[in-house]
């Protein structure tokens, strides 16, 4: 221990000035994944929310209908909207136009005082002022009495004071917001399209008649614009989620109401599949870990059909409550709360923890959903049937899944007979191939470190599980032997302490970019989310081509690769070009060296965003449900996408 301490600097003083204080500005830009969640894609795209938000709040007051959201050339983002605008007056507290105030003051705006909002999703008043300090540039109009005013920042700083920069209709208001973020600060500063879509999709749905328009100009071959505007609401949110769907009966059964100052608003239908889709939103900001809200409907749903199917003699005396996962089987839901004072647990707004909430909801779903099942007593005997028959499915699934888990040696449990384990018994060492066939087996068993790397071959396609209950999963040989292999555990059981990394191979095909994680392996989605949620699951790339001339080899791992490799060492009758199909057409020294050696190796990292959620299952209902239709236009939509198809 004294050796090591002689190797630490250790400081001569400790004083007073030794206590480094730092201004918002600096703060901000130190720690900015303390107000966006991270500088990774996923906080880049919370900087445009976060202004977003603001003209969402306007709507949600009344003020403000339609929302214009452009990707400009340069990659900043305007985001225009045609509310009150931002006030441009003295704020006499701070002696600055209100308008920078807003966005150079940490915790300010019009949501504190009571007046200018009565709810509103940025409630905690650092959204415009983080924006600011994490772009390179920031520029506001406020449009106002005939004026049009402007301000820029720079990193925060302002750069000139508020002034009048021309005339507009006097009837014209609103706010235009310009930023660029700063590629200082962030992993990676190109917005995604497809991801702004989504996001503004679902706040469209959640407020009934705005229009939001999104607009891409960076494309060279044109401008890609899309709009939403949804005057059903959330009705039709729920529909949109189904449309891949059959629904068990044709309603939406929709519940609002306003309890102690909580306005609820909730929409829901059961269709014929086996999972549970619901989705809270407060103040139109989602909240994926749910919160009281979403524990306050389960509640009501959970008690009004069995209260329902008791006094209906639906459930015998005899048999026991359905469960609320029984009930929620096939459900899809949203749950919209709005809330004067919302308390999330962070900045990025994962979970609403107001007592309020929970009883609000309780109270307007159980009264409202009570009277619609007496009103509907074919939906009420459609969905308790389905409902039991998951009673009866979950306690097999319980023990299939008892079977299942990974045991000690002293247990007797045996590895599954195809799994080539490793030798290194510390997980955070160890990782696991899932590879298709026994011919990519072989190749990949003596390819690997033994030490560190396991194999376990799967045959293709193992199981449709978007159309099979868990104890149909639980019980498939294939899903079994992953389960036993990771032994992570699933659902209640998951302990991410006992996992390996999961690389699986794919061989090269022409799914669309979005959809690798539905498409290009066989880890059924539905039990192992955490360990996606985790980062612990890649996709590894096995090389497209194998080039030999003059007894010299390289690799290309897409077309294009080829091309430049084929440009440099020049076309001609020496080249001998090989296609790879999949890994068993490898020897093991290729695999080792090309797919499989930590140091050469390229991985991709499967991701999910948990504030698309409702967008991931929508996909992966699409490709793989019932519903040909929708397939077809998705495959329209994202041919575009296609690599290395094989034709």
């Amino acid at each position: 221990m004294d050796e090591l301490n002689s190797t630490i600097q250790q400081p001569t003083e400790y004083n007073d000035d030794d206590i480094k204080t730092l201004d918002w500005m600096e703060h901000i830009r130190r720690r900015p994944g303390m107000y966006i969640g991270s500088t990774s894609t996923r906080g880049l795209h919370h900087l445009v929310y976060e202004i977003v938000d603001n003209s969402v709040d306007e709507a949600l007051a009344g003020y403000c209908d339609e929302i214009q959201v452009n990707i400009n050339k340069d990659n900043s983002v305007t985001v225009c909207d045609n509310g009150r605008g931002i006030p441009v007056g003295i704020n006499h507290k701070a002696g600055l136009p209100a308008v920078e105030v807003v966005f150079t003051v940490l915790h300010a705006g019009g949501k504190f005082g009571g007046g200018g909002y009565k709810v509103s999703g940025g409630l905690h008043g650092v959204g415009a002022s983080v924006v600011n300090a994490l772009s390179n540039w920031l520029e506001v109009e406020i449009f106002h009495e005939g004026k049009v005013y402007k301000q820029r920042y720079e990193r925060g700083k302002v750069i000139h004071k508020l002034e009048i920069v021309g005339d507009c209709e006097a009837e014209k208001t609103g706010t235009k917001v310009t930023f660029l973020p700063d590629d200082t600060i962030f992993e990676e500063t190109v917005f995604d399209f497809d991801v702004l879509k989504q996001r503004f999709r679902e706040m469209a749905f959640l407020t009934a008649g705005l229009k939001i328009v999104l607009r891409d100009e960076r494309p060279e071959d044109g401008i890609i614009e899309k709009t939403f505007h949804y005057e059903g609401g959330i009705r039709e949110f729920v529909s949109y989620l189904n449309r891949s769907k059959t629904a068990l009966y044709e309603d939406i059964i929709y519940c609002e109401g306003l309890v102690n100052g909580v306005a609820v608003e909730v929409a829901m239908q059961h269709n014929d599949s086996y999972s549970d889709n619901t989705y809270g939103f407060v103040n139109n900001i989602t909240t994926p870990e749910g919160g009281t809200h979403v524990v306050g409907f389960r509640n009501a749903l959970t008690k009004t059909f069995n209260d329902y199917a008791r006094k209906n003699k639906l459930l015998r005396d005899s048999e026991p409550n359905l469960s609320g996962e029984d009930i929620r089987e096939g459900l899809t839901a949203i749950i919209s709360v709005k809330i004067e004072d919302p308390q999330f647990e962070g900045q990025t707004k994962q979970k609403l923890g107001n007592s309020e909430a929970r009883g609000a909801v309780d109270s307007v779903v159980s009264k409202q959903l009570e009277i619609y099942l007496e009103q509907n007593p074919a939906v009420a005997k459609l969905t308790i049937e389905k409902s039991v028959m998951a009673q009866r499915a979950r306690e097999a699934a319980r023990k299939a899944r008892d079977l299942t888990r990974r045991k000690s040696a002293l247990d007797g449990m045996s590895l599954p007979g195809k799994l080539a384990d490793c030798s290194d018994k510390n997980p955070e060492n160890c990782e696991i191939y899932i590879v298709e066939g026994d011919s990519a087996g072989g190749s990949a068993k003596t390819a690997r470190d033994r030490a560190t790397q396991a194999i376990l071959p799967l045959r293709g396609k193992i199981l449709n599980v978007e159309k099979a209950r868990l104890d149909k999963i639980y019980g498939n040989a294939e899903i079994k032997a992953m389960i036993t292999a990771f032994g992570t555990g699933i659902h209640d059981d998951f302990d991410i302490s006992n996992s390996v990394i999961i690389n699986h191979h794919h061989d090269r095909c022409g799914c669309g970019r979005r959809t690798y994680q539905y498409l290009a392996f066989n880890i059924p989605v539905p039990l192992y989310a955490d360990l996606i949620k985790e980062g612990y699951v890649y996709l590894a790339q096995p090389p497209l081509y194998k080039l030999e001339k003059n007894r010299k080899v390289w690799y290309a791992y897409s077309d294009e690769e080829l091309d430049s490799i084929l440009r440099e060492v020049g076309r001609d009758n020496n080249n001998k070009i090989q296609r790879y199909k999949g890994l068993g057409e490898m020897d093991a020294e290729q695999l080792w060296e090309t797919t499989m050696d930590p140091e050469h190796r390229i991985l991709l990292r499967v991701t999910m965003d948990e504030e698309t959620t409702s967008e991931l299952d929508l996909t992966f209902t699409t490709l793989m449900g019932d519903k040909v239709e929708p397939r077809r236009e998705f495959i329209e939509e994202n041919a575009k996408y296609v690599k290395n198809l094989d034709v």
